[in-house]
């Protein structure tokens, strides 16, 4: 897979996606990611890429030619999956999601900024918009990074235990359910019983039932069949 993340602020994403599993994935070579500034794609000799909007209001725009040159550029060289463009009113980012994306071979993910992009490059460019909440940050460059490490962390061999992907919340619609390390007791608070009994049937019974319990109680709003 290869992700290429279009940015004006590039040392924001550096190191989160320089660290644990993302970064095994990387020198396993089971993911490429690019950090691009796109500012190299401006003829502005102050490197500008922004401009004020048409029409007046507060806020700066991302200018619709720098963004377009790096698309385009990147769409020569390779076919592209998806181009997402992070974004507040974007579809709000889910396990569904992350595991469509982590299916798919190249991926452009367009990092929004000031008061976004110009229009334009919306409507003719961008394949899925994308937000991680129904709040505002500086940029999408976090955003970016969150989407980046949700899909990566999926593909196969990213995790040494791919099961454990396979058992996070989310999946299925439910919640994970508690877990437990040594010791068994501390200071007098104790590990369930059934999780030392040895008997993976029960073990896994309980945990469903916990999954489903805590998902009841918790994120009710999750749509989930016993």
């Amino acid at each position: 897979m290869r992700i290429d993340i279009l940015t004006v602020l590039p040392e924001l994403l550096e190191s989160p996606l320089s660290h644990s599993i993302v970064k095994r994935a990387k020198e396993k070579k089971l993911v490429e990611i690019n950090i691009i500034n796109l500012r190299d794609f401006t003829t502005d000799k102050y490197k500008s890429v922004d401009d004020y909007a048409f029409g007046g209001g507060a806020g700066m725009v991302m200018m619709i030619e720098p963004v377009y040159k790096a698309i385009e550029k990147l769409k020569s060289e390779r076919d592209y999956d998806e181009i997402i463009y992070t974004s507040p009113d974007g579809e709000n980012l889910n396990q569904k999601i992350a595991n469509q994306l982590s299916l798919r071979n190249n991926i452009i993910i367009l990092a929004g900024h000031y008061k976004g992009v110009d229009q334009r490059i919306r409507d003719n460019l961008i394949t899925r918009e994308i937000s991680i909440g129904d709040y505002v940050l500086s940029g999408g460059e976090l955003p970016a990074a969150i989407i980046t490490d949700a899909i990566v962390r999926l593909i196969p061999g990213a995790i040494s235990d791919e099961q454990s992907a396979l058992s996070d919340s989310f999946q299925d619609d439910l919640l994970a359910p508690p877990v437990f390390t040594r010791p068994a007791i501390f200071k007098g608070w104790k590990v369930p019983d059934i999780l030392l009994s040895g008997n993976t049937g029960e073990i896994e019974k309980w945990r469903h039932e916990q999954s489903l319990e805590r998902t009841r109680l918790l994120r009710p709003d999750l749509n989930n069949e016993e």
